[in-house]
């Protein structure tokens, strides 16, 4: 009978051993007061030195040791009396160059086995997810702070700010030459840019000739920090290079510039997984550049064309005062169907001649051909006492173009007679002028025609009349009579209304006249929709003596 005791114990045993050997992870045993009671051969490979009867803290790493103190209670106890199901904590930290997670299991008897799991894979795995996060977050912050600005400069700026901060130690941004001069910004720590430019040869920085014109960049292993000229390294950047990268930044159909990445001597080199998001990093900037510089481009071109599309601005001509007024349909666009002219006679003694006129349709398309109309019309200025020619010829010029879209407008000779304004006014298609009098009264001028642009043949009835001293004539196109307000929103300004308005103008300044009568229109449409609106105003300066010589009492005008 005890034999056969003997043979069960030792079979135990045996079975203990082979299945404490085959253990999958090294696992060692650790009694309350940190002696090793055990540990498998795995374990005994991983900690050199390690073997029962040796202390824990002279043996393993000292995380591990800490670890053991921490799950035994203040009196030496483990925690073996906790249920089985509480969670335990896990301990982790380095063995070599490996990484491990201790994990504890408390035993009745005082003693805790320590299963150590290599998580080394894990380790790194969470940290290159950990550094792609921050990748990702650092890609999408330059895209949204980059895109978030067309200015061609701010974008150079925050590109060498984030560069500097987050890829090197210090970045330039260098933008193909404008003449001799490289337009470059620079950055250091993430600091505020610098900006300005250089005249300096490309070549002397190995492959930033080939960057500028959108080749493949270098590595950075082949260029010498030490060979780097001193215009490329930013004034505040102290120490010496240790590492430099040299990085284009792509364009929209052309390179956009390039980034230099600059690290002092001690730091690290850039690696192939660093200089691959730094490509990354410069797609965006570059995306922002090419941007940034399209939009400069547009902005010049928009410029030069608006300036001749512009109503200009008035003031007096051979002696006679001319003020005007223009609101385009839409607060985004700058120009519209409408407009005025003023072109001054070849001698103070010849007629100046004033045009304002209404190019069917809004926008764009109708500020195009408002240009041409102001084109041609400043060509036929030399025959402008004949209007009738001067619409016959205009109208030719419309029909014969691509243009489907018509034009009413008004012709006004100008000329000042010692203190009168002689007009000659003809209309085509227009409203009729209206004239201020001295007395307050106004007069609508009996001129009419045929709209240009329609028909093959104008037909226009020219009328002349004078102005005394201070009085003025309006031109306008039909968005002020036709804007739409008043208390239910739907009634038309109209004519009478604009006359009306004109009789409490008596005696005023033609730009006061305009910024009534705006200031009118606009109480009237409530912030409502409305059609280009363009006023111009011919007024004959008023000449006064005083009537009295206490010098209190009001000029009186002389014709």
């Amino acid at each position: 009978m005890a034999r056969q005791k003997e043979q069960i114990a030792s079979r135990s045993q045996l079975a203990t051993t082979e299945l404490w050997a085959s253990a999958p992870y090294p696992v060692i045993l650790v009694d309350r007061a940190g002696t090793v009671a055990d540990l498998n051969p795995a374990a005994a490979s991983l900690l050199e030195g390690a073997a029962r009867g040796s202390v824990l803290s002279e043996t393993a790493p000292s995380w591990l040791a800490r670890a053991h103190q921490e799950t035994a209670d203040p009196a030496g106890h483990p925690t073996g009396d906790e249920p089985a199901f509480a969670p335990r904590p896990v301990f982790r930290g380095r063995i070599g160059t490996r990484t491990f997670a201790a994990r504890p299991a408390p035993h009745p008897d005082g003693c805790v086995a320590w299963w150590l799991v290599d998580d080394t894979d894990r380790r790194l795995v969470e940290e290159e997810l950990a550094a792609e996060r921050e990748r990702t977050a650092l890609l999408a912050e330059a895209s949204s702070v980059m895109l978030a600005s067309l200015n061609t400069d701010r974008c150079m700026q925050i590109t060498t700010q984030l560069a500097s901060q987050h890829l090197a130690e210090a970045a330039v941004v260098i933008l193909p030459a404008a003449g001799r001069q490289m337009p470059m910004a620079c950055a250091v720590g993430g600091r505020a840019a610098a900006r300005g430019t250089v005249a300096a040869d490309p070549a002397q920085v190995p492959g930033l000739s080939e960057a500028l014109q959108g080749f493949p960049p270098v590595p950075s292993r082949w260029i010498d920090p030490g060979a780097l000229p001193g215009w490329l390294l930013p004034e505040d950047f102290s120490g010496t290079v240790g590492a430099a990268a040299v990085i284009p930044l792509p364009g929209l159909g052309v390179p956009a510039g390039v980034l230099v990445l600059l690290r002092r001597t001690g730091s690290a080199e850039f690696d192939e997984r660093e200089e691959e998001f730094a490509r990354l990093f410069a797609a965006r900037a570059g995306a922002a550049l090419s941007a940034a510089r399209l939009y400069a481009e547009q902005s010049d071109i928009t410029r030069t064309l608006m300036r001749d599309l512009l109503p200009p601005r008035l003031d007096r001509v051979n002696g006679v005062e001319f003020s005007g007024g223009y609101q385009p349909a839409t607060a985004r666009d700058r120009v519209g169907g409408d407009f005025y002219d003023v072109h001054p006679g070849s001698a103070p003694e010849e007629a100046s001649l004033a045009v304002l006129g209404d190019v069917c349709g809004k926008g764009l398309d109708a500020a195009v051909l408002t240009g041409k109309i102001r084109n041609t019309l400043q060509a036929l200025t030399p025959m402008a006492d004949d209007h009738e020619r001067m619409l016959r010829l205009l109208n030719g010029a419309l029909l014969n173009s691509h243009h489907t879209r018509f034009a009413t407008l008004v012709l006004a000779s100008v000329r000042r007679e010692e203190n009168r304004v002689r007009l000659r006014l003809t209309s085509a298609g227009h409203p009729a002028p209206l004239v201020i009098r001295h007395d307050g009264g106004v007069e609508e001028i009996d001129t009419r025609g045929t709209l240009v642009g329609a028909l093959p043949r104008v037909e226009a009835r020219t009328v002349e009349t004078d102005l005394r001293p201070g009085e003025t004539c309006l031109l306008y196109t039909d968005g002020v009579t036709e804007a739409r307000g008043g208390p239910l929103g739907d009634e038309l300004f109209g004519e009478e209304r604009l006359k009306r308005a004109l009789e409490e103008c008596a005696g005023m300044p033609g730009t006061a006249v305009v910024e009534r009568v705006q200031m009118l229109v606009s109480q009237w449409l409530h912030d409502g929709r409305h059609d280009d609106m363009a006023l111009l105003t011919i007024t004959a300066p008023p000449t006064t003596h005083l009537s009295a010589v206490d010098g209190h009492t009001r000029g009186r005008y002389t014709a």
